[in-house]
């Protein structure tokens, strides 16, 4: 336990999310790195919403420090603002889905 508590407080996101521009029915992913794995609490949200693995939103995780979120098929109703939190960790991104001009 002792060991988790040192991990998470020494962690720090060595790459954050990066604003992400799509167009509608198109794949949003968003990445985040940390420098340690073992961090607990892991969390991700959409404009204050949190998310969970499903159908249309694919969270993964990579050797416990690389953390990511994809958003598939979007919709203009999905801009806004993602947030990555993990333990004391934050870091966000925009997401603005684009409409198809004809």
């Amino acid at each position: 336990l002792l060991l988790l508590c040192h991990a998470e407080e020494t962690a720090v996101v060595v790459s954050g999310l990066r604003n992400t521009d799509v167009f509608v029915g198109e794949s949003a992913t968003f990445t985040c790195e940390l420098s340690h794995p073992g961090v607990r609490n892991v969390q991700w949200w959409l404009d204050g919403t949190p998310l969970h693995n499903n159908l249309v939103t694919e969270i993964s995780e990579r050797d416990g420090r690389i953390h990511t979120l994809t958003l598939n098929d979007v919709a203009c109703h999905d801009s806004g603002t993602v947030t990555f939190r993990a333990g004391s960790l934050i870091s966000t991104a925009k997401l603005l889905v684009k409409g198809i001009s004809l």
